[in-house]
C-alpha cells in the first residue's frame, strides 16, 4: 500500500509540475500576444459601427462579396470581445486572456459536473488535469489570438455550461440558450439538443412522449436554440443574400496562386467537402502519432512538427476509458451525437490545420466523451487513468517546448 501511495504521489507531483509549466506558458503567451491577429476584433468594430462587413482581414478566412469583406465565422465570439474592442480598438491584444478566462470557467464547470455525477474526488481531479492540459482545450486556449481557436474556446465553454445545467438540475431555457450561443460559435453544437434532452429526463421517463410535460420541456430547450439558428440564417442573408450561405465560396485565401498552402490546393482541386479527404482526416483523428520532421544530411536536426497534428487517441489516450461507460440512454444518444458531429468532418477540407499535438475538431464532441468518462471510471481505475493523463500532459509540454523554439511548418 505504501509503495502504491508513493508511486501515485510521485505521478501526481510530475503531472502537477508539468501542468504548472503549461499554465505559465499560457500566461506568458497572453502577455506577449500581438495585436491585429484575430479578425473577431474587426467584426466587433463593425458591430460597434452598425455594420456587418469589415475594413480588412487579419487572416485568410474572410470572404470578399460585392466588394465588401466579411468575417465568415459566426458572431458570438465577436460579441464577447465587443466591450474590449470598444475600449482598445481593433488593436486589442487580449484574446488569449479572454480564451484563458473561458478555459478556467470550463474547468470549473466540469468540476461541478463531476460532483453532480457523484464521481470519486481523486478520479475527478485526474480527469480535470487531463481535460485542461492533455486535450485540444489547452491548444485552442493558448492560440486564442487566432479566430478559429478563439471560437472553439468560447463554444466549448457554452456547451459545458449547457451540460452543467442538465446534470446539476438547472434551467432548461438557459441550457437551450447556451447551446444557441455555442451554435453561434461552432455550428455543429446544435446537434447537442437530443443529448441534453436525454440528460433532462428521469431514468424511468420515456424518451418520446406527447405528454404536456414533455412538450414543455422540448420547447424550453429547443426554442432558445431555434432563435439562435434564426439569428444565424438572418445574419447570412444580410451578408450574402442567402440564409444558407456562410461565405466559403468567396474566401479570400482560397486561390492557390496566392501562396499554394495545402488548404488552398485542396479547395482548388477537391472543393470544401470531398470523399478525397476521408482517409487523411480519419487517420489523423484516430491513428497518427506525434511526428517531428528531421533534416540535414544525417537527419538529426529537428526541423518542424507536423502541422496536421496528433491523433486524439495518441495524444489523449485516457479517453479510451469511455469505452467502459454503461450503455444508459444518455450515453447511447451521446454516441449518436458524436457520430453526427464527427463523421461529416472527415469529408471536410481541413482537419484543423494547423495544429501539432491535437485534433481540435474533436473538441466539438469531447464534452460527451468526458460525460461518458465520468460514468465509466471508478477508484479502481485511477492508476491507469493517472498514468495516461500524465503521459498526455507530458507530450503536450514537449510539443509546446518545440513550438517555443520555432519548430513549426
Amino acid at each position: 500500500m505504501l509503495s502504491r501511495i508513493n508511486a501515485m504521489g510521485v505521478l501526481f507531483a510530475i503531472a502537477a509540475l508539468m501542468a504548472l509549466a503549461l499554465a505559465a506558458g499560457l500566461a506568458l503567451y497572453a502577455i506577449v500576444e500581438n495585436p491585429n491577429s484575430n479578425s473577431y476584433a474587426l467584426l466587433a468594430e463593425a458591430f460597434l459601427n452598425g455594420r456587418l462587413d469589415t475594413t480588412t482581414c487579419f487572416d485568410g478566412d474572410c470572404a470578399r462579396f460585392e466588394d465588401k469583406i466579411f468575417v465568415m465565422f459566426p458572431p458570438v465570439p465577436a460579441i464577447i470581445a465587443l466591450p474590449f474592442v470598444a475600449l482598445f480598438g481593433i488593436n486589442f491584444s487580449g484574446f488569449v486572456f479572454l480564451a484563458a478566462v473561458a478555459f478556467a470557467v470550463s474547468v470549473w464547470l466540469w468540476w461541478q459536473i463531476f460532483e453532480g455525477l457523484k464521481l470519486d474526488r481523486d478520479v475527478a481531479i485526474w480527469l480535470l488535469l487531463g481535460l485542461a492540459f492533455a486535450t485540444p482545450l489547452y491548444f485552442v486556449t493558448i492560440r486564442g489570438d487566432g479566430i478559429w481557436f478563439f471560437a472553439q474556446s468560447i463554444g466549448f465553454m457554452f456547451t459545458s455550461l449547457a451540460i452543467h445545467q442538465m446534470v446539476r438540475g438547472g434551467c432548461l431555457i438557459l441550457a437551450g440558450a447556451c447551446i444557441g450561443a455555442a451554435f453561434l460559435c461552432r455550428q455543429m453544437a446544435v446537434f447537442y439538443l437530443p443529448f441534453l434532452f436525454a440528460l433532462s429526463l428521469d431514468r424511468f421517463e420515456p424518451l418520446i412522449s406527447f405528454s404536456r410535460q414533455h412538450i414543455i420541456r422540448v420547447l424550453k430547450l429547443g426554442l432558445p436554440a431555434g432563435v439562435a439558428v434564426l439569428i444565424y440564417l438572418t445574419y447570412n442573408y444580410l451578408r450574402f443574400g442567402d440564409p444558407m450561405q456562410t461565405g466559403y465560396p468567396y474566401m479570400i485565401g482560397a486561390d492557390i496562386a496566392e501562396g499554394g498552402s495545402m488548404i488552398n490546393y485542396r479547395l482548388a482541386e477537391h472543393g470544401l467537402w470531398s470523399s478525397a479527404y476521408v482517409l487523411f482526416n480519419a487517420l489523423y483523428m484516430f491513428v497518427q502519432g506525434f511526428h517531428m520532421d528531421f533534416g540535414g544530411n544525417s537527419m538529426v536536426d529537428p526541423v518542424a512538427l507536423d502541422p496536421s497534428g496528433t491523433a486524439l487517441l495518441a495524444a489523449s489516450p485516457f479517453v479510451l476509458f469511455a469505452f467502459f461507460a454503461p450503455m444508459r440512454r444518455p450515453v447511447l444518444i451521446g454516441i449518436a451525437t458524436i457520430l453526427v458531429i464527427a463523421v461529416p468532418t472527415l469529408f471536410y477540407h481541413s482537419n484543423g490545420y494547423s495544429q501539432y499535438n491535437v485534433q481540435r475538431y474533436a473538441l466539438d464532441w469531447l464534452p460527451i466523451v468526458f460525460y461518458m468518462l465520468a460514468l465509466a471510471l471508478a477508484d479502481k481505475d485511477i492508476r491507469g487513468l493517472a498514468l495516461l493523463v500524465t503521459f498526455g500532459i507530458g507530450l503536450n509540454l514537449v510539443t509546446m517546448a518545440f513550438l517555443a523554439l520555432g519548430l513549426t511548418a
